[in-house]
C-alpha cells in the first residue's frame, strides 16, 4: 500500500474555508465596532437632548439605540449565513443573508416613512423648537462625522468579503447620517428662528432612505428566485469554458447568486470516445479556469457531454436505450456459437445518435485465426438489433 499525498483540490478547498472564516470574522468586526458606536451615540443624544430640551435630539438618541437591534439582528445573519453546508443544507446557509437583507431593507423604507411623515407632521403643525445651544449641534455634528466614517468603513468590508447583508447595514447607516443631519439642520433652524427647515430637509431625506431600501430589497428578491448573472458575464464564461482543449462546445450555461457569491451549471461537449477520466478532466479544468477569473464562483457544476444535445430537452425524460448488463446478455445469445467468442476480452459501449456502438477487444494469441471481415459478421449477427450501431474489433497486443 502507498501513502499518497494530499491532492491541490483538498489544499483549495482549505484555503477556501480559511478565507470564508477571515471575511466572517471581519463582518463581525465591522457590525461590532457599529453596535459599540450606537450605543455611545444613543446615550450621548438622549443626555444632551433632555438637558437642552430638543426633542428632535433625543428622537435620534433612540433611533441610535434601535440600531443596536439590527446590530444584533446582522451578528446573527452572518454568523449562521456564512456556515458551510451541512446534512440539511446542502448549498451551505447563504439564503440567511439574504432575507436578512430583505428584511433590513424593509426596516429601511419603514424608517423614510417614519421621517418623512413626522416631518410633515410638524410642518403642518408649526411646532416650535427651542434654541437648542451650540453643544447639542456639537454633539450631532459629531454624531453625523462619526456615522459617515462607519458607513465608508462597513462598505468597504463589505465590499471585500462580498456581503449584501453588510452591505445594507452600512447604508442603514448612512440613513443615520442622513436622519441626523436633518436633526443638524432643524437645530441650526431653531437657533436662528427657522424650525421649519428641519420638516422640508427631513422629507427630502426620507425619499434618499426609502430609495435605498427599496434598491435592496429589489437586489434581495432577484437572489430569492435565482436571477442569473448579467448576459455580458455568462458570454465571457461561456467563450471561456470553450477556449479550453478537449472541449468541442458548451451549452445550457446556466448561473444564479446567493449572498454575494454566484454558481454555474453548465454542459461541455467533448469527443465522444474519449476515455471517463479524461473527459472528466477537461470538465475540472473548465472549472478551474472559471473560478480563477471570476472569485465570486461558489460553485461550479459541469455535465459532460459526447454529443451536442442542445435543445434536445432532458434526456432522461425519454426512453432510454439499454445498460450493459442487457446489452451482454443480447450479444452474448448472437455471439457464443461464433468461434471468436472465447477470444473476447472486453466490450466497450459507446452511447451515441440514439444507437450503440459495440467495441470488441479480442486475444487473437489463442484459437483459430481471426476473421479478415469479422466486424461485419460480428455486426450481420447481430443486427436485428434495433439499437446497435457499428461494431469495432480491436486486437490486443502483448
Amino acid at each position: 500500500m502507498t501513502a499518497q499525498a494530499p491532492t491541490r483540490h483538498h489544499d483549495a478547498g482549505h484555503d477556501r474555508h480559511q478565507q470564508q472564516a477571515r471575511d466572517t470574522r471581519e463582518a463581525k468586526r465591522a457590525t461590532y465596532i457599529a453596535a459599540w458606536l450606537d450605543g455611545v451615540l444613543g446615550f450621548a443624544k438622549v443626555i444632551v437632548g433632555a438637558l437642552v430640551g430638543s426633542a428632535a435630539l433625543v428622537a435620534d438618541g433612540i433611533h441610535s439605540f434601535s440600531d443596536l437591534i439590527t446590530d444584533g439582528f446582522v451578528l446573527a445573519a452572518t454568523h449562521y449565513g456564512r456556515q458551510g453546508p451541512d446534512h440539511d443544507h446542502h448549498y451551505g446557509h447563504g439564503r440567511i443573508e439574504t432575507l436578512a437583507t430583505l428584511l433590513l431593507g424593509s426596516v429601511l423604507i419603514f424608517v423614510a416613512g417614519a421621517i418623512a411623515w413626522s416631518s410633515l407632521q410638524r410642518l403642518f403643525a408649526g411646532t416650535h423648537i427651542a434654541a437648542p445651544g451650540i453643544w447639542a449641534m456639537l454633539l450631532a455634528l459629531a454624531a453625523l462625522l462619526a456615522k459617515e466614517a462607519l458607513f465608508h468603513y462597513t462598505m468597504r468590508i463589505a465590499k471585500r468579503v462580498r456581503s449584501k447583508l453588510l452591505e445594507a447595514n452600512a447604508w442603514h447607516s448612512r440613513s443615520d447620517v442622513l436622519s441626523t443631519a436633518v436633526v443638524l439642520v432643524a437645530l441650526v433652524g431653531a437657533q436662528f428662528g427657522v424650525g421649519w427647515l428641519d420638516a422640508v430637509a427631513a422629507v427630502i431625506v426620507g425619499l434618499l432612505v426609502g430609495k435605498v431600501g427599496w434598491d435592496l430589497l429589489w437586489e434581495s428578491a432577484r437572489e430569492l428566485v435565482d436571477t442569473a448573472l448579467p448576459e455580458d458575464a455568462q458570454q465571457q464564461m461561456h467563450e471561456m469554458a470553450c477556449s479550453v482543449p478537449g472541449v468541442r462546445g458548451v451549452h445550457d450555461l446556466r448561473t444564479r447568486q446567493s449572498a454575494g457569491h454566484a454558481m454555474v451549471d453548465l454542459h461541455v461537449v467533448v469527443a465522444p470516445r474519449i476515455s471517463v477520466s479524461e473527459a472528466h478532466e477537461i470538465g475540472n479544468e473548465v472549472s478551474r479556469r472559471l473560478r480563477r477569473s471570476y472569485p465570486a464562483l461558489s460553485d461550479v457544476t459541469f455535465h459532460i457531454d459526447p454529443e451536442d444535445d442542445e435543445g434536445e430537452g432532458d434526456p432522461s425524460r425519454f426512453p432510454g436505450l439499454p445498460l450493459r448488463p442487457e446489452v451482454e446478455q443480447a450479444l452474448a445469445a448472437r455471439w457464443s456459437s461464433l468461434p471468436c467468442w472465447p477470444q473476447i476480452r472486453d466490450i466497450r459501449l459507446h452511447y451515441l445518435d440514439e444507437r450503440i456502438s459495440v467495441v470488441v477487444y479480442l486475444d487473437d494469441r489463442a484459437g483459430p485465426p481471426l476473421e479478415a471481415d469479422l466486424a461485419e459478421r460480428l455486426a450481420e449477427q447481430a443486427g436485428e438489433l434495433s439499437w446497435l450501431g457499428d461494431v469495432e474489433v480491436v486486437k490486443l497486443l502483448r
